[in-house]
């Protein structure tokens, strides 16, 4: 992925926070000799190795367990926030004209190499971990051992563990760093006037991350 230096986002804790945030991921790995993707939830174990593990799970169903490549990394791409930015919020659409649209996003990459896990005990665990974590909050939060224990046990024969221990981490936040002062400003006034949780959730992150000269920036 290709990542100008002011849209790099290094900080662990701000990427895992990304992660858990996210946990859906598009896991792109090769099969067969051909990228495969699949789109299922993640849990971060951050206590396990330099970067943390993904831990999760497919169908048995699923012919991507049967015919992973070994040894080959895969990738795991977690998508946040996304916005269209209109040239209109830009002071300069009204003076020079010189400007374009643009599309800003949030994006983190997991790189590594997967393994297969159909250990019981480790489903098991999994799959509390993996649950706890979603129903946090919850009022009435729903549990594994809520259902008949044969139940659960049969839906567990279904699925197949996915580990990746992550090898490296690459964090893209292109929300307006390269913008000056008056048009980010622009663009935080439009994106809170179009509305939408996306937009909302892109006006807060264009705030934060601008240079410390900016009103109300807190990034560092």
């Amino acid at each position: 992925m290709y990542v100008p230096k002011y849209h790099e986002e290094t900080d662990l804790s701000v990427i895992h926070a990304f992660i858990r945030k996210h946990p859906l991921g598009a896991w792109v790995t090769y099969a067969d000799g051909v990228p495969i993707a699949n789109h299922i939830p993640f849990y971060l174990n951050p206590m396990k190795g330099k970067y943390g593990t993904l831990e999760g799970h497919v169908a048995r169903a699923n012919p991507v367990w049967k015919s992973l490549s070994d040894g080959v990394e895969s990738i795991v791409l977690f998508q946040g926030a996304d916005a269209y930015i209109t040239p209109s919020w830009y002071p300069g659409k009204r003076t020079h004209g010189k400007v374009v649209p643009t599309w800003n996003y949030v994006v983190v990459h997991a790189h590594g190499t997967p393994r297969l896990i159909e250990d019981r005990a480790w489903l098991r665990e999994h799959l509390e971990l993996l649950t706890n974590e979603q129903e946090a909050g919850a009022e009435e939060p729903w549990r594994v051992s809520d259902p008949p224990q044969d139940y659960t046990e049969g839906l567990m024969g279904a699925i197949v563990g996915v580990e990746i221990p992550i090898s490296k981490l690459v964090g893209k936040w292109k929300v307006s760093q390269n913008r000056s002062g008056p048009e980010r400003l622009g663009v935080i006034a439009g994106l809170k006037a179009r509305g939408g949780t996306h937009a909302q959730e892109m006006a807060e992150l264009v705030r934060q991350y601008g240079p410390d000269d900016d009103a109300g920036s807190t990034h560092k």
